[in-house]
């Protein structure tokens, strides 16, 4: 798909809430290059969300201003609510983000910034997914996306990929001008989830606490894991197909 983006309508959309920063600075930085923007966001965050649906309870819509609009559920709620419920006419973008760290290796199964921009590959409207690398305590470094945003952006328009793909792109955290460039990179193996911490809480009731701590695996050489500490802005393209293909022909021959 290639795009005017002067002349496109512009969903966004994100993981870390209505009121995040990395929404606002999306906003900031996407509003001056299309024709129409919308915001459609989850009404509180909800990160490490993935895909996830709500199914079990109703959705309520908030308004909050002019073509600005919060959903009670999760991203995907959102992303799915802003297309088929809440704009009048389809988006020709989604973009979801920017969100507060990076999503790389494992982290795209579970985060909720690309499973927005998966249902909205899935409803048939191109998507891209924005995230800005951080160190695991401190805030993002902003000022990265801010000042690379916008051409990366509009590199991606000018590409040509299949509707059933997502673009996910992550911005390191290092300054602005000390920024690499940008690489092509596959998704690494390294997952969250590898510290448990246990604890009692003031009743003496036992809990366990997961933390967003990576498990130290080791990624393919060239993945957007090594890049990204190297500086380099990657870019992965994210199918929703998971068909195993290689695995898919050794079993056809077994059941054909």
């Amino acid at each position: 798909m290639l795009f005017d983006l002067s002349q496109c309508r512009v969903l966004l959309t994100n993981d870390d809430g209505i009121d995040a920063p990395g929404l606002a600075l999306l906003e900031k930085l996407v509003a001056p290059l299309v024709r129409e923007l919308w915001v459609v966001a989850p009404r509180q965050e909800q990160s490490a969300t993935s895909h996830a649906m709500t199914i079990h309870s109703p959705l309520r819509v908030v308004d909050m201003g002019e073509r600005r609009k919060a959903v009670t559920g999760m991203p995907a709620d959102a992303a799915l609510l802003a297309l088929r419920h809440i704009m009048p006419e389809p988006p020709d973008l989604v973009i979801s983000g920017i969100n507060r760290g990076g999503n790389l290796g494992g982290d795209v199964l579970y985060s909720g910034t690309v499973g927005a921009a998966m249902e909205a590959a899935l409803c048939g409207v191109p998507a891209i997914a924005f995230s800005q690398n951080k160190a695991s305590h401190s805030d993002a470094p902003w000022q990265v996306a801010e000042a690379h945003l916008a051409e990366v952006l509009q590199t991606i328009v000018s590409s040509d990929w299949p509707r059933d793909v997502i673009v996910n792109v992550n911005f390191p955290n290092a300054e602005p001008d000390q920024v690499q460039g940008v690489k092509a990179a596959p998704q690494g193996r390294r997952k969250p989830g590898g510290h448990l911490q246990l604890g009692t809480d003031p009743r003496g009731d036992a809990f366990v606490w997961i933390s967003s701590e990576k498990e130290q695996g080791v990624s393919p050489p060239g993945s957007d894991e090594e890049w990204i500490d190297k500086g380099w802005i990657t870019i992965t393209p994210l199918s929703v197909d998971m068909t195993d293909r290689q695995t898919m022909a050794s079993f056809e021959k077994r059941w054909p």
